[in-house]
C-alpha cells in the first residue's frame, strides 16, 4: 500500500449504528490508522445502542492528519452535529485540501451545511432529495455517487460498493499529490 493511510470518522449521539460499525471495521481491514471524533470526545450511543468510544474531540482534529473523512448518517445525529460550525468548517477545509470526503444516508445534510454540494451530483437518503436539489446539487439515486472527491451513498444496504469506491478515491487522490 505504500504510505500509511489515515482516516477519521466524525459522528455523534444517535448515529445510525450500521453506518458507523461497517466503515469502522472496513477502514481497519484496509490497514488505515483510524481516529473517531465526537463533539467533546463524548462516548455516545448509536440509535440501536452501539457504543461509540471516540479517540478525539472534533475540536482536536487537523485536516493535515488524515487522508479520508467518513461521515456516517443517522437523522437525529445529523440534526445535532450539523449545528456545530467548527465541524462544518473542518469538512469544508478537508475537501478544499484535496482529500476524500465520504458520507452515507443522512450525512448528506452535513455536506449541504458545509456548502460542498452546489453544482455536484450527490446521493443520500431518499427523503433528502429536495434538500440536495435545493442546495444546488443534483440528487442521484445510486448505490454510490462520486463527484470531486466526494463519495456519497443513500442507504446502508449499499455499504460494500460505497466503501470500495471510497478506498479507490483515496488512492486516486493520494497518487495525484505525489
Amino acid at each position: 500500500m505504500g504510505k500509511q493511510r489515515r482516516a477519521l470518522i466524525i459522528t455523534g449521539r444517535l448515529v445510525q449504528d450500521h453506518e458507523y460499525v461497517y466503515p469502522y471495521y472496513r477502514v481497519l481491514e484496509e490497514e488505515y490508522t483510524l481516529d473517531v471524533a465526537t463533539p467533546g470526545k463524548e462516548t455516545v450511543l448509536g440509535n440501536i445502542g452501539v457504543k461509540v468510544i471516540p479517540t478525539k474531540d472534533t475540536k482536536e482534529c487537523r485536516v493535515e492528519d488524515y487522508d479520508l473523512l467518513i461521515i456516517p448518517g443517522g437523522a437525529k445525529c445529523m440534526e445535532y452535529i450539523r449545528q456545530d460550525e467548527q465541524i462544518l468548517k473542518f469538512i469544508a477545509d478537508f475537501h478544499k485540501a484535496g482529500k476524500v470526503v465520504s458520507s452515507i444516508c443522512h450525512a448528506a445534510q452535513m455536506l449541504i451545511s458545509a456548502r460542498l454540494v452546489k453544482g455536484k451530483k450527490i446521493s443520500g437518503y431518499y427523503s433528502l432529495k429536495d434538500d440536495v436539489n435545493n442546495a444546488g446539487a443534483t440528487y442521484v439515486d445510486a448505490p454510490f455517487v462520486t463527484d470531486d472527491r466526494i463519495v456519497t451513498c443513500p442507504h446502508y444496504k449499499h455499504m460494500g460498493p460505497w466503501m470500495k469506491e471510497t478506498f479507490a478515491q483515496v488512492e486516486k487522490a493520494m497518487n495525484n499529490t505525489r
